[in-house]
């Protein structure tokens, strides 16, 4: 009497104890077969404590017994089954979680330690994990909060009864759904705090490029909602136009009609505009090309990258510029409402002949003093007729606003060109940076490999020396060898000689002795 159960950290085998906690046993295998714990959450995990689920609102204070469904509501809860053999003696027994005695319905818990003996007689002990100790492991090591409940959920996936001894009811077969459902019960209670149990950190589930851009992205855009909130650009998702190029390491003496005439063989260009000082006029060695359409401008970037104008060699980017896009927008935006409206009262909701307020300038006007004919005293002349064209304050404003604008937009050209032309020369002294490295390096390289192979050498004629010396002591040895064995020849030769000298004196001797 067995019970698979999948989990989103792992497999768990549980064995059940039927004979001694019928009723129990015969709950959690009808709730598994008609599918009830599947997404159900590990909702409390102790550590080194217990680990509760069964509970398909995730909260702690749902779930329902097999037996209401069969019998109705007054059936939700059933009793305990309480054996004082059955113990909390080791890690993986699996326990009824009640409310109070005889309050049974569908959550249960494993002990996630041993000898956990003052939870005997309170609880029913219907199993025992028989394998996935590893995955119950990893349910203790989760990271909870002050609730005890995980940060990232950890849910029951599946269940699959490898071995069911009781018969089922006749009305559960209407109760067994035609496919296992997915993802979360219905019943469970948002909780968007959480962490989802197929969440994978980014930095597992990217590579290192792709998390770098994924964060250069987010930094960007962030950087953007800052600018748009302290009124920098018009909005967080603004980009630069895509028909404008940026070019840097100008000659001083290069001027906008130049930079036309250059670029309009690959397209119209709209403007060309060299960057200046705003005080002294100077060139600032940068400027901004707007062609007509985007094909000319990608053209030209493919083109005239380090191309030679007034011996200088030039670099092409697109640009990063959105200034011009600001000022539009600001300009835009102080022209919103003119041109529509009342000219009598200045309002915007209605039109001139549907005013009825008084606030229409007269146009009646006093004249300089003039004199009659014949002298006499002046007198001040007073005319109904057309009124001179004076200009108002709001169009003094105006116009003060929109060189305002001009200026401010030109100043932000300039510190954007100022700014890319300091990442161009950042990025070309870091490539200068990382080509003098390169070369230190392969010097260095260089170095360690001819040092290297001096080494060998070296070794190598001390080998030779010592070969030699070695074949030297070696001959030596021979040669002596080779003396002392003719000089043991020698007197060897020498002593058989003498030997056979004496001999022969010997038998001299007794032949005359004998002879007399």
């Amino acid at each position: 009497m067995s019970v698979l159960i999948e989990t989103s950290l792992g497999d768990i085998v549980i064995d059940l104890y039927p004979n001694k906690c019928p009723l129990t046993c015969k709950n959690f295998l009808k709730l598994c077969k008609i599918k009830y714990y599947h997404g159900c959450l590990f909702h409390t995990v102790q550590k080194d404590f217990t680990a509760q689920t069964g509970d398909p609102t995730g909260t702690g204070s749902g779930g329902d017994s097999i037996y209401k469904f069969l019998y109705g509501e007054q059936a939700r809860f059933f009793r305990d089954e309480i054996h004082l053999d059955l113990k909390h003696s080791k890690t993986g027994t699996v326990a009824m979680a009640s409310g109070g005695e005889n309050l049974n319905a569908s959550q249960f818990y494993f002990t996630l330690r041993d000898d956990l003996d003052y939870l005997d007689g309170k609880h029913t002990v219907f199993g025992e994990i028989a394998e996935g100790f590893d995955t119950l492991t990893r349910i203790n090591e989760a990271y909870v909060d002050g609730k005890n409940r995980p940060y990232k959920n950890i849910r029951i996936k599946h269940t699959h009864i490898i071995d069911d001894p009781f018969d089922d009811p006749p009305q559960l077969a209407e109760m067994i759904p035609d496919a296992s459902p997915e993802g979360k019960p219905k019943e469970e209670v948002e909780d968007d705090v959480r962490l989802e149990d197929d969440w994978v950190p980014m930095d597992e589930e990217l590579g290192v490029q792709e998390l770098e851009e994924v964060i250069r992205e987010k930094a960007a855009h962030s950087s953007a909602v800052v600018l748009e909130s302290i009124g920098d650009i018009p909005e967080a998702e603004v980009k630069p136009p895509d028909n404008v190029l940026f070019v840097c390491k100008l000659n001083p003496v290069t001027e906008d009609e130049d930079l036309h005439t250059i670029f309009s063989r690959f397209g119209t260009v709209v403007s060309a505009d060299v960057i200046r000082d705003f005080k002294t006029g100077d060139s600032l060695c940068y400027a901004f090309i707007e062609f007509e359409n985007k094909e000319a401008c990608e053209q030209a970037y493919f083109k005239m990258d380090n191309a030679l104008i007034d011996d200088r060699r030039i670099h092409v980017d697109f640009s990063q510029s959105v200034s011009k896009l600001w000022s539009q927008f600001r300009q835009k935006d102080s022209q919103k409402g003119k041109g529509n409206g009342c000219f009598k009262c200045g309002s915007t909701d209605h039109i001139a002949k549907d005013c009825v307020g008084g606030n229409q300038s007269s146009k009646f006007i006093v004249k300089d003093q003039n004199r009659q004919h014949g002298g006499g005293e002046g007198y001040d002349m007073v005319f109904e007729g057309d009124v001179p064209e004076i200009p108002k304050r709001e169009h003094i404003h105006e116009r003060e606003r929109s060189e305002k604008i001009q200026r401010r937009s030109h100043r932000d050209e300039v510190d954007d060109g100022r700014r890319q032309h300091d990442r161009e020369d950042a990025r070309e002294m870091e490539r200068k940076h990382r080509e003098r490295k390169e070369r230190e390096s392969r010097e260095d390289e260089d170095r360690r490999r001819r040092k290297r192979r001096e080494e060998i050498r070296d070794k190598e004629s001390r080998r030779e020396r010592s070969d030699d010396d070695h074949r030297s002591h070696r001959d030596y040895k021979e040669s002596r060898r080779e003396r002392d064995d003719d000089d043991h020849r020698s007197h060897r030769d020498y002593r058989e000689r003498r030997r056979e000298r004496d001999d022969r004196h010997g038998r001299d001797v007794r032949h005359e002795r004998r002879d007399r």
